[in-house]
């Protein structure tokens, strides 16, 4: 079950829409996030990961120790290898809502993390 408030990251060039790719990232934007509101918290630095044709594993490893503590991470568009890494240290890749407003896509995930909880429990039954 999930409790709420939680912490949502997410990755974007001017802070109104979900608009940066996960490894062009400089900073994530955190917000709290319950069933009826979202909030900023704070601006969270990092280095960008992608750079080209190669990676910068040490950039990654300062991302994941970033937003570790968040529930998942808002971002235009992600890798597979990213999305693993997340998974990882528990953190959802969300790529559904790319170039959408920031809070009311986050509003619409935790709507649809609650309504997934309540269908699972009603099968369980």
């Amino acid at each position: 079950m999930i409790e709420f408030p939680i912490k949502l990251a997410v990755a974007s060039k001017e802070g109104m829409a979900i608009s940066e790719h996960f490894g062009h990232a400089k900073q994530f934007r955190i917000y709290e996030a319950t069933q009826e509101n979202c909030h900023l918290l704070e601006t969270r630095e990092v280095s960008h990961y992608c750079l080209g044709q190669h990676s910068d594993q040490t950039a990654m490893a300062g991302i994941l120790e970033t937003i570790k503590d968040c529930y998942a991470v808002f971002v235009a568009k992600i890798g597979d290898g990213p999305t693993e890494k997340l998974q990882a240290v528990g953190v959802r890749a969300v790529s559904r809502y790319a170039y959408e407003a920031i809070e009311d896509s986050l509003l619409d995930y935790v709507h649809s993390l609650v309504a997934d909880e309540e269908a699972i429990g009603c099968k369980t039954l």
